[in-house]
This record gives structure tokens, C-alpha cells and sequence, in this order.
């Protein structure tokens, strides 16, 4: 595991052991995990997405407490990308975008308070990603994927295709102004009261 360019978001690169039979790999080391990270992932629910190419699924964020992410895609291949939502954050408004698939079998995990999305590379591609915590409609939000002050580099071979929740989702600008997104002081202290094994 290292951390991207920005905190709280990391690559995972795993050995792939391939053979006549096929392959074997460690989609998740919670030891490896907690080394890196500085606490173990408590993991809630386990999702599983299949999107066809042209498809955008983001940005989605969960209100503190949160749920953290570790997203890998076992099927075909994808571009996601990770935002920067956290307002006070030396990286407020940036990005970092990583290709996950089934060749590499790479692996991303990103913090709580941090927005991400992903669109297929391929013609379909398959998303399992573990949760720190389970989903709520009244935990969670949105920022737009095409907001163009992010500028975000979604491939660009198809019209996009989004859910209407994530189409009318506002601007990072918009939602700052609605006071929906997290603070970066909040966001710390979350991560050290996970560090300190503190209840959840």
C-alpha cells in the first residue's frame, strides 16, 4: 500500500501468484492494511457494481462518521477518481486518479470524508468495494462528476451516462455553500479517534 497524493488515499498494489490453473492474490490484508493505514478497517458491507462503458458513478461521500472504502475491480477495468472534499485540507478541490482492473488487480482505498467515482475503461466492468460502515440515504450526498472547476479526466469516448441523482448534484463550490461537505480539522480527529481504537 502507498498513499496518493492525497491523505487518506492509497494504492493498493498486491502480489499476483498466476499459474497453469489461473492465479491467486490477497484482495485485502487487514495486518498489511492497518501498517500502512494505523488502524484496522471494520469492514460493514460489501458492494458489487457492474457498469457498462460511457457510465460515470460518483462522486459520492458519506457525512461523518463516515464510511470509508477499499475498491477493487475484479472485472474488466476502471478509471477512479478520488477528490479532495475536506474544506480547510492543504488539498481541498484536488484529485488523484488510479486504473484498477483485472490485469493488475490493483486496489484503492480512500478515508472517510473523501468523494471518489469511477467510469469503466472497458465495455463492462465489475466493482466490489468493502465499507467501513453500512449505507444511509441520510448520511450520504453528492458532488458533480462534471463540474468543470474540477475538470476531472473521466475518458471522454462516450457521452457520459449518470444516474439523475448524480446529474443534478451540485458543484463542489455549490455544496460548500450548502454546508454539506466535511471539515478537514473534523475529518482528523475522526482519523485519530480510529488510530486510538476509540469506539466507533
Amino acid at each position: 500500500m502507498r498513499e496518493l497524493g492525497i491523505g487518506g488515499a492509497y494504492l493498493i498494489e498486491p502480489k499476483v501468484f498466476p499459474d497453469s490453473r489461473g492465479l491467486f492474490l490477497e484482495v485485502f490484508s487487514q495486518p498489511v492494511f492497518t501498517e500502512a493505514v494505523g488502524h484496522p478497517m471494520n469492514v460493514a458491507q460489501v458492494n458489487c457494481s457492474v457498469s457498462a462503458r460511457g457510465t460515470i458513478r460518483g462522486l459520492h461521500a458519506i457525512h461523518l462518521p463516515g464510511q470509508a472504502r477499499y475498491v477493487s475491480c475484479p472485472n474488466g477495468a476502471i478509471r477512479d477518481i478520488v477528490v479532495d472534499i475536506r474544506e480547510g485540507s492543504p488539498t481541498y478541490g484536488e484529485h488523484v486518479a488510479v486504473e484498477l482492473g483485472e490485469d493488475d488487480r490493483h486496489a484503492l482505498y480512500l478515508a472517510e470524508g473523501l468523494a471518489h467515482g469511477f467510469a469503466p475503461l472497458t465495455e463492462q466492468a465489475t466493482v466490489v468495494y468493502l465499507c467501513s460502515n453500512t449505507w444511509s440515504p441520510q448520511s450520504s450526498f453528492e458532488v458533480n462528476p462534471l463540474d468543470p472547476d474540477l475538470d476531472l479526466p473521466w475518458p471522454r469516448d462516450h457521452e457520459p451516462v449518470l444516474s439523475g441523482k448524480d446529474r443534478a448534484a451540485p458543484s463542489l463550490k455549490e455544496a460548500a455553500r450548502l454546508g454539506i461537505l466535511p471539515s478537514y480539522a473534523d475529518c482528523q480527529a475522526r482519523y485519530a479517534e480510529l488510530a486510538s481504537g476509540a469506539p466507533r
